[in-house]
């Protein structure tokens, strides 16, 4: 798991003659001539555009290189592990890369169609960029799957040897598309694109996504986090932006700056409102540890809990799954 985590996770320089090897050997593997040219790319959307200008290089043969290598591997294991043997092999493999790697490539591909699309005004032109997207075979955003048939099926051994040396790419009859992995991939503790300085995501050719927290922004708005004011933030229009905003900026921050005034007290904690236009309510408790630190000082914090909270308890009572009738701690901690 470890390799295939690396793997997908990978930045730097492909290793070029490595990830050819690969794609020659899938097909092989794939009963299929090998390409007669391997053109390479800097970034997925630079990789759609050449796939989409390329002359002569016939159809598609994704279905024959990796749909079908993968359909009959996961039957022939699946048959010989029975479907709780399956179940249970997955959850130990794949399960646990599936779910960030799918999201990092559905976000790639959201921006690489964004980005070609431009001006509203030629949303015609998504469904053809799609269309292409959807032949990629994605190298080292595979490793899920990967991972579950490690050293199982010899039918996928040129996929994973790309994968480990490259990005995405694009099997035709005649031809292949390839492209550079990233050169910086930034996350957070739960797995999500984030960065408040720059690109989380940046390709060699100078594609690059960014993320707050997992949540697509404006490159230009990053750099206005340092100079925020609470009426920046009340003046944002973009509800998603705006909590970006406040997460940036930090809600005890906010509240004290903005003027704002406790709604409830109660022995829990002190239940905030920020009331924001055109949005949800935001609810925060002050809670205070009843624990001293060190220095003997009680440290203070903040809990974020659903708008439709009432009172000081009812919202602490909601972060540990109980009624406020259910909560009565002998001790506050």
């Amino acid at each position: 798991m470890d390799k295939w985590r690396a793997v997908a996770a990978a930045t730097g320089e492909s290793d070029r003659p490595a990830a050819e090897r690969g794609v020659r050997l899938a097909y092989r593997r794939a009963g299929l001539a090998e390409p007669e040219r391997i053109i390479w790319a800097g970034s997925p959307l630079a990789g759609v555009e050449l796939a989409r200008s390329l002359d002569g290089a016939g159809r598609s043969v994704r279905d024959e290189v990796r749909t079908y290598p993968w359909a009959e591997e996961r039957r022939r294991v699946h048959d010989t592990l029975g479907p709780a043997g399956w179940a249970e092999h997955w959850s130990a493999t794949g399960a646990r890369l599936w779910d960030t790697g799918r999201t990092l490539a559905d976000r790639i591909r959201t921006g690489v169609v964004e980005a070609l699309i431009g001006e509203p005004a030629k949303p015609a032109e998504a469904g053809q960029i799609r269309t292409v997207l959807l032949d990629a075979v994605l190298g080292q955003h595979d490793a899920a799957w990967l991972a579950a048939f490690d050293g199982r099926g010899e039918r996928l051994e040129g996929l994973a040897e790309v994968a480990l040396h490259a990005g995405w790419w694009w099997p035709y009859e005649r031809a292949v598309v390839i492209c550079e992995r990233p050169s910086e991939l930034h996350r957070d503790e739960a797995g999500r694109l984030d960065r408040g300085d720059g690109p989380a995501l940046a390709f060699p050719d100078g594609f690059a996504l960014y993320a707050w927290r997992g949540m697509p922004v404006p490159a230009e708005f990053l750099g206005e986090l340092a100079s925020l004011t609470p009426e920046r933030i009340r003046n944002e229009a973009n509800a998603e932006l705006r909590r970006v905003m406040l997460e940036h900026y930090g809600y005890e921050r906010y509240l004290n700056e903005s003027g704002a005034q406790p709604v409830h007290r109660d022995k829990s904690g002190v239940l905030w409102r920020i009331s924001l236009e055109n949005d949800e309510d935001i609810a925060m408790v002050e809670v205070v540890n009843s624990t001293p630190e060190p220095d003997g000082t009680h440290r203070t914090y903040w809990l974020r809990v659903p708008p439709t909270t009432r009172t000081a308890k009812q919202g602490v009572a909601w972060t540990f799954g109980l009624e406020p009738e259910e909560y009565e701690p002998m001790r506050q901690t």
